[in-house]
Parts: C-alpha cells; structure tokens; sequence
C-alpha cells in the first residue's frame, strides 16, 4: 500500500492556522505536504483578524464544516490525506471523518462531538467568558491574557504564555461556542453530531495533556468510548504535564513525532477519488 504523503492541519478556536507552524514546517522538512487550512473568512493574518473580528463573529459549525469538506475533498493526492486536529479542530476532524475524509486521525485535546456530556469544571471555568452572556451569541469573544494562561498555556512560564498570547490569540465566535454547549439539550441531532457507529471511519488517535484546563483528558476519554463502530480503531492517550496548547511550547516535536508515527501506521489503503 501506498502511504499518505499529505497531512491537513486543522486548527482550533481562540488562534489561527499559525498555531500550527512548528508542525507545518516540522513534517514538511520530513517530506509531506502539509495543509493548514483556515476557517472561513481566516485568509487574513492573525493581526487582521485582531483588527476585523466580523468573520470570527458570523462563523457556524456548519459553514466551517463545509468549508473544510470542501478544501479536503479537492486534494490532489494518490492517497487520502492524513487528518489531525487541535481543540475545536479535534471536533472538526471529527465530522470529516464521518463524511469519509482522511486515511488516520489525530485529535489532540480535541473539543467533544454532540453527545458526549462530561463537562469538567475547569471546562466551565475556561468558557465562562464568553458563556455568560447571551449576547456574545453575535459577537467575536476574545480572552484576556489571564483567562489566556488559565485556558491554554497554565504549565508554561509567563514569558512563554505572553510570546503565545501575541502570537497566536484571535477572538472566538460566541455562536459557535454558545451552540456546541446547548447542542445536548437540543431536540434532534445539531451541527457537531456524528454517527459513532460508523463502520467505515478511519483509525482515530486522541492525545491528551494531564493539565489541560479547557480541555481536560476525561473530555477525550468519553469521547473515544462513544466510537462503536464495528471493525474501527479508537486510541486514546495522554501526555503528563501537557496543557491545552500542546502543539507549540517545549517539547511539542515530541507530540508531532507520535501523532505522525500512530498515523502512518494505522492509516487505511483508502484512494481518493480522482
């Protein structure tokens, strides 16, 4: 079988395709092509965002789910892409596995599916920001630095969560976030819904960080039990001492040499299309 030779970076909430630079540059110097894409309306730096969140503000769980079925679906690639994803890209990856994209996955302190319910308070604690108010709803919600430190990088120093917070920090869409809370109370399947019990899906690795605060380890243990699929493969680690930014900060090359490792040896003999 032929192995994949492209690997598609989907990013979270609260930053950019740029958080994924380290990685881009890491497995390109390996010889993959690496795609970082974007959510809709991202084609302008983090800086421009800064200054425009109205692109932040009309995001939907939808548009950005199309968006990236879209980008991945017209790949050129003898082999379907390697598919990993960081925090609400985890949920992301997710629903393009269930639209029958990738040939493995990597989540990492990947953000839930609709239907896993495990809520730890320093989840709560971590979104509360935008949470509270109901109208952040149609809003661009940012984070101060302490809610920042407190969220993504609470094992790094305060020099490293500073040079991150510059670097990397976007508003995020309170409709978005504000859905995927009430998407368990909602009558019928919502946006972040995907069949667990899908026969066909790709191996899935969830890696996790000990002191994530957002994003908590339980979060990604429910989260793979849901998977029945039958005939799938479902993994879930975790790493100590990691927080929610795991992708950047010292020792992230650790992290991206297992994800790729785990990939490549689970990934499926699936060929594209074209």
């Amino acid at each position: 079988m032929t192995a994949p030779d492209t690997i598609v970076l989907i990013h979270g909430f609260w930053v950019t395709p740029r958080s994924w630079e380290g990685w881009k540059a890491y497995y390109e110097a390996k010889g993959f092509t690496v795609h970082t894409p974007g959510y809709p309306g991202f084609e302008g730096e983090v800086e421009a965002l800064r200054a425009d969140p109205t692109p932040i503000a009309d995001l939907t769980v939808e548009a950005i789910a199309n968006h990236l079925d879209e980008f991945i679906g017209s790949l050129d690639t003898p082999t379907k892409p390697i598919l990993m994803g960081h925090s609400a890209g985890g949920t992301f990856l997710q629903l393009m596995l269930d639209r029958g994209h990738g040939s493995a996955a990597v989540a990492l302190n990947s953000a839930p599916v609709e239907g896993v319910l495990v809520t730890p308070w320093s989840q709560l604690k971590s979104v509360f920001p935008v949470v509270k108010n109901p109208a952040n709803h149609h809003r661009a919600v940012g984070l101060s630095f302490e809610e920042w430190t407190y969220a993504f990088t609470n094992t790094y120093t305060e020099e490293e969560s500073r040079h991150f917070y510059d670097r990397y920090h976007i508003p995020a869409s309170g409709r978005v976030l504000i859905d995927s809370v009430l998407a368990n109370v909602q009558p019928g399947h919502q946006d972040a819904w995907v069949d667990f019990s899908n026969p066909n899906r790709v191996p899935l690795l969830f890696l996790s960080g000990s002191e994530d605060h957002i994003m908590p380890p339980a979060v990604q243990a429910s989260n793979a039990k849901h998977y029945k699929g039958e005939g799938t493969v479902t993994e879930h680690e975790t790493y100590d001492g990691r927080p929610h930014l795991m992708v950047a900060g010292p020792g992230w090359e650790e992290i991206a040499d297992r994800a790729l490792e785990w990939a490549l040896a689970h990934a499926t003999s699936n060929v594209t299309s074209a």
